[in-house]
């Protein structure tokens, strides 16, 4: 039995022996609170109470001497640790972290305009192990800098198609100073339930309990009970496939600045933008089409007016869930009725106060920037995630936007763990001196496992006027 298991023993006998005079305690306790108390008895439960006393001292030395003994050895080892020759105990060179002495693979100050890293990348899937090395150094130096934001930013999971290394990062010097178009990227969809897409077929099912068993008074003892046959739904989800392209002229390439890196980059925003729209606007199977309509109708909208539209909305999301409701429900609107809530000016409060929320407020702004999660939370503490990719033609008018309301645990989302991918074909487009970049991704979704979502929809959500109400 080693030293760790002897002290883990000793520890649960002290426990259980302080356990015994803390009962031995309150016995004696009780013992003297007793009308018919004798002096004998409470000796003789003195007596007990002091035995228990000692074993717990006892047991309390056994512990302290055998954690002083592997106190000492782990000084000594460490003390042997330190007085080993060198030469016995030398890691090898790649195992030694260096300050000061390693290089970036990519670095501004040598080649500022990223022709070495578009080379590397040319080269690598034309099998130049040595560019596929470079290449591999680079993602494992992105990692150990940028390593939360890798993991935290969806646009970066990306894989290059070849089997000689898993990602492709720009390097960040080549894309920090540039202007690129901006986007209304995905704020929904990192805010949906991940599942990662299997890895083969393009249709993911699940499975629906449309007729549920029964249960109900028996009428007489013998009398049959209810029953009712159980039956489910299938409920097929079709994988998507979301894709771009761009062809660059080589002149482009071999000749311009970081031209790929900003191509590259473009087109794995455009795809974050493409599929976040695709859950909120597609035909079918998109939120708006499969939300229930709360009517918000008003020729002058008020914040204060909207407010009891989204708690009608929350109940009926509640209403359809019942006991397989989360809690965790989200509101979802474009950035112009987000801050359009925030210009309001009231000063009736609410009736009855919610968790972590001033009274006196329409909520909390947490003042993220777009893109970043919660923006912020309602009232009632319901959290708000801004998304642009919301139309704003709805309605008669083509001016009107619409407020997603549901259990984020019911919005599901599939995806390839690596989408999008990334394919560099130099071939396709070689007789034009062109090089043809592509992206794509399989994805699937849906929010009908429970028909629970909500929207908010009408002419109360026409172009907001900041006039303070």
């Amino acid at each position: 039995m080693t030293l760790a298991e002897l002290i883990a023993q000793a520890r649960t006998a002290l426990d259980t022996a302080i356990a015994n005079r803390q009962r031995e305690q309150d016995a004696l306790m009780a013992l003297r609170s007793d009308e018919n108390l004798t002096e004998e008895a409470v000796t003789a439960q003195v007596t007990l109470r002091d035995t228990a006393d000692a074993e717990v001292t006892r047991r309390q030395e056994a512990l302290a001497g055998l954690e002083a003994e592997q106190a000492r050895e782990n000084e000594l080892a460490a003390l042997q640790a330190r007085t080993t020759p060198a030469a016995n105990r030398a890691p090898a060179y790649d195992r030694v972290h260096r300050v000061g002495q390693d290089e970036r693979t990519y670095r501004p100050d040598v080649d500022r305009r990223g022709a070495g890293f578009e080379r590397d990348v040319a080269a690598a899937f034309l099998g130049d192990y040595d560019a596929q090395a470079r290449l591999a150094r680079h993602m494992q130096e992105e990692r150990v800098e940028r390593g939360d934001q890798l993991r935290a930013d969806a646009q970066q999971q990306r894989a290059v198609g070849t089997g000689a290394f898993a990602g492709l990062v720009v390097p960040q010097y080549l894309t920090d100073l540039y202007a690129p178009a901006a986007m209304a990227n995905r704020p929904f969809a990192d805010a949906c339930r991940p599942h990662d897409l299997p890895p083969q077929g393009m249709q993911v099912n699940i499975s629906r309990i449309t007729t549920g068993s029964s249960v109900d008074m028996q009428a007489a003892e013998n009398d049959a009970v209810a029953e009712q046959n159980m039956d489910d739904t299938n409920l097929p989800i079709t994988v998507q496939t979301a894709a771009g392209q761009q062809t660059i002229s080589r002149q482009a390439i071999e000749r311009g600045a970081g031209v790929e890196a900003v191509v590259m980059d473009d087109l794995f925003r455009r795809y974050n933008t493409n599929l976040d729209g695709k859950l909120l606007n597609q035909a079918t199977t998109g939120l708006t089409n499969v939300a229930t309509a709360v009517a918000y109708t008003d020729g002058t909208p008020t914040a204060t007016e909207l407010y009891p539209k989204v708690i009608e909305g929350l109940a009926g999301v509640e209403a359809a869930m019942l006991d397989m409701a989360s809690g965790d429900n989200i509101a979802v609107m474009h950035s112009r009725r987000w801050y359009w809530m925030q210009n309001a000016m009231s000063n009736t409060w609410p009736l009855i106060t919610q968790p972590n929320i001033v009274a006196q407020t329409l909520g909390a702004n947490y003042a993220e920037a777009y893109g970043r999660g919660i923006r912020g939370v309602l009232p009632n503490g319901t959290p708000v995630i801004v998304d642009n990719n919301i139309a704003t033609n709805f309605g008669a008018g083509t001016n009107e936007d619409e407020i997603y309301l549901a259990d984020r645990q019911e919005c599901h989302l599939w995806e390839d763990p690596d989408a999008p991918m990334y394919i560099r074909a130099d071939q396709a487009k070689a007789a034009n001196l062109g090089v043809l970049l592509v992206v794509y991704g399989y994805f699937a979704y849906t929010f009908q496992r429970y028909a629970h979502a909500r929207k908010i929809a009408g002419t109360g959500l026409v172009t907001p006027t900041f006039t303070g109400v």
